[in-house]
C-alpha cells in the first residue's frame, strides 16, 4: 500500500537484520526506502536492487546528511550504534537504532543528551513492546487476574553464530547480554509499574565464549523489585536450542509468552489462574511492522511512542550493571570511523 505521508528511510549497512526489522515493514506500511550505504558498495547495490531500495550513496557520513531522508535506520554492529547515532542526531535526522542503542551506559547518556538538544526523535528499536503479544502480557498482570506479582523471569537464548560473528567481537561491544540479554533486561523493566519500580541486578553470573576472551557466552542475572519481586534475566548464545520465553509469576496464577520477542513465530500467551489454563493467539504479524506504524504515527502526527530515551538510558545502565555483578567489563565504546 502507498501511504500519503511516507518515512524516508535510509540504511547504514546491508545488515541481515535489515530485511525483516525494516525493509519487509516498509513494503507493508508504505514507507520509502530511499537510500543505502555499506563499506562494500557491490554488497550494497545488491542489496538494493533485491530489496527495492532506490539508490546507494558512498558512505555512512553522506547517508546521514543525506536531505532525501529523514530517519535513518542503523543496524550496524553493536559498537557503531552510538557514534553513528551521534552523527545523525548532528545532521538532525531522526534514528531508529537497534538494540542496544550504544556501547555502555555512559555512551547512551551522550546520545540522549544530543537527541534531546537537538531536538530530533531517536528510539531504541525494542520492536516486541508494540505487539499485542507483549501488551496482553501487560494486561493480564494488570486486570489483577494473576493477583500480585511475585516473580519475573525472561529467558533469551539461541544456538551459536560461526565464531567469525561480529556478535563475538568485544571492540565492537558483542557478547549475550548486549545481543540476547538485553531483551530479558528490558522485559522486566516493562513490568515496573507493578512492581513497585525499576528493577535492580542483585547478582550474576557468566562465561566467557573461549574463542574471545572477555566477551560473554551467557549471563544469568536475578534482580529485585522495589517491592520485593523477584527476577531472574538468563540469556545464552552457545544453547543447543532456541528459547525466547516471557514469564509473570502472582500469588494466584502466571502469565507466559512463549516468543516474546519475536510473536511472529509464536503469538501464543499462556495464562494460568483461578479458571484454570487457557491458551490465546494474538496474531502472527511482525512487530517490526507495529514498530514502523508507531513511529511514523510518532514523527508525523505527535503521537505517543511506548519508550523514550530516558528509557534506553537505563536499559543500558542495567547491561552494565550485569556485566559487573558477573565479573566482566562494560562493553568498550568505538571511535566513529570517517565514512
Amino acid at each position: 500500500m502507498t501511504h500519503p505521508d511516507p518515512l524516508r528511510i535510509g540504511i547504514l549497512g546491508a545488515a541481515r537484520i535489515a530485511r525483516g526489522a525494516i525493509v519487509a515493514p516498509a513494503h507493508e506500511t508504505g514507507d520509502r526506502l530511499v537510500a543505502i550505504a555499506a563499506r562494500d558498495t557491490e554488497r550494497a547495490a545488491a542489496f538494493a536492487a533485491e530489496h527495492g531500495v532506490e539508490r546507494i550513496v558512498a558512505s555512512y557520513a553522506e547517508l546521514v546528511t543525506d536531505p532525501e531522508i529523514d530517519l535513518v535506520y542503523n543496524p550496524l554492529p553493536n559498537g557503531l550504534h552510538g557514534p553513528w547515532n551521534r552523527r545523525a542526531i548532528e545532521a538532525g535526522k531522526a534514528v531508529l537504532s537497534e538494540k542496544p542503542f550504544a556501547s555502555n551506559a555512559e555512551e547512551a547518556r551522550e546520545v540522549r543528551d544530543a537527541a534531546v538538544k537537538a531536538g530530533v526523535t531517536v528510539v531504541e528499536a525494542f520492536h516486541y513492546v508494540h505487539h499485542p503479544v507483549l501488551r496482553r502480557v501487560l494486561a493480564v498482570v494488570d486486570s489483577g487476574e494473576i493477583g500480585a506479582l511475585r516473580s519475573v523471569e525472561a529467558v533469551f537464548a539461541i544456538p551459536a553464530p560461526p565464531d567469525t560473528d561480529v556478535r563475538w567481537s568485544l571492540p565492537l561491544a558483542g557478547g549475550a547480554l548486549m545481543d540476547l540479554g538485553c531483551y530479558a533486561l528490558h522485559a522486566h523493566r516493562m513490568l515496573a509499574p507493578w512492581a513497585g519500580g525499576a528493577p535492580s541486578v542483585v547478582s550474576a553470573t557468566g562465561a566467557e565464549h573461549p574463542p574471545h576472551p572477555g566477551v560473554d557466552e551467557w549471563i544469568d542475572a536475578r534482580l529485585v523489585f522495589p517491592s520485593g519481586v523477584t527476577g531472574r534475566a538468563r540469556c545464552h548464545m552457545g544453547a543447543p536450542d532456541s528459547t525466547i520465553t516471557l514469564r509473570v509469576t502472582g500469588e494466584l496464577g502466571s502469565v507466559t509468552a512463549n516468543n516474546f520477542v519475536l510473536p511472529q513465530y509464536d503469538d501464543t500467551v499462556e495464562i494460568t489462574a483461578a479458571a484454570g489454563t487457557r491458551v490465546e493467539h494474538l496474531g502472527t504479524r511482525p512487530s517490526y511492522v507495529y514498530q514502523l506504524e508507531a513511529l511514523r504515527a510518532h514523527l508525523r502526527d505527535g503521537a505517543p511512542f511506548p519508550v523514550d530515551l530516558d528509557d534506553a538510558v537505563a536499559t543500558a545502565e542495567l547491561i552494565d550493571d550485569g556485566y559487573v555483578a558477573a565479573g566482566f567489563a562494560p562493553r568498550p565504546r568505538s571511535e566513529v570511523p570517517a565514512t
